[in-house]
């Protein structure tokens, strides 16, 4: 070894005996008191496209199917799962991991909100610190018997979902969009992250496709016209699903009570998991 060797062999170019192999398996064991059938990211290029209600309306429809469903909340900065399902209170640990709350359903559900003293405190972390909270929640967290597991994950292609396709089992990722033109380009980019990892893309949600007029019942294309089937086509995704701008979606979040909303319109995109 160089007395100049600082021990960071992935940036050296010296070859010597005390030269160590990079790390090519950055999986993270799952806690001892969680069995997790199958895994699967709600991803999107861009923020503000509804991942978060996407994420949920998924996880309500399988449930109600009767299955064992939980929700890992991976948006670490921007925390919504707990207010969307109305859980207060904290998570706490009984011993052996963090137990995650449940919902009025069943549905188990572990977020950073539900650490933090006040809902409202803000996230200021570097993003290394940020990675590794989220795998502390496949960790450290006691989910029990899940059947179906859904990350809702931050948007963009940065660490955060580097860290999931690397660290987590992910059996395959919905990407969520809307129909302005510009998002094809950014779904483009989160089709091209999955596939680059290997990861399976299991279905495209628009959501705010179309808003239905209350009156006439006809559908408005409030931001311009679907491009879904054209983006799917593209990008060889065989399910997809539109999701219309519906103002009960948003009281139903607000009010804490998404659970008890209509989420028929990703029915069939959940039948294909």
């Amino acid at each position: 070894m160089s007395n100049t060797c600082n021990t960071s062999c992935d940036s050296c170019s010296v070859e010597c005996s005390d030269r160590t192999a990079p790390q090519t398996d950055f999986s993270v064991k799952l806690n001892e008191g969680s069995k997790v059938k199958k895994v699967i990211g709600i991803v999107s290029g861009k923020g503000g496209v509804g991942k978060s209600l996407v994420t949920s309306m998924l996880a309500i429809n399988m449930n109600q199917k009767g299955f064992k469903t939980g929700i890992l909340d991976a948006d670490i900065t921007g925390p919504s799962i707990p207010k969307a399902f109305g859980i207060d209170g904290k998570a706490v640990s009984n011993g052996k991991g963090l137990v995650p709350k449940v919902s009025d359903n069943g549905i188990k559900i572990m977020s950073v909100n539900l650490l933090l003293e006040n809902d409202t405190d803000p996230v200021i972390w570097r993003g290394p610190i940020v990675a590794g909270v989220v795998k502390q929640f496949w960790s450290d967290v006691e989910w029990g018997e899940i059947d179906y597991m859904f990350v809702d994950m931050p948007p963009g292609t940065g660490d955060v979902p580097l860290t999931v396709f690397q660290s987590l089992p992910i059996d395959g990722i919905i990407i969520v969009t809307s129909p302005q033109e510009l998002v094809s380009m950014i779904v483009a980019k989160a089709a091209n992250m999955a596939k680059m990892m290997n990861v399976p893309i299991l279905g495209l949600v628009e959501n705010m496709s179309y808003l239905s007029c209350p009156d006439c019942g006809k559908k408005i294309n409030v931001f311009g016209e679907s491009k879904v089937e054209e983006v799917a086509k593209d990008q060889g995704i065989t399910n997809y699903a539109k999701v219309p701008i519906d103002p009960n979606i948003a009281t139903s979040v607000d009010n804490g009570v998404i659970e008890h909303y209509n989420v028929s319109a990703l029915a069939e995109l959940a039948s294909t998991l």
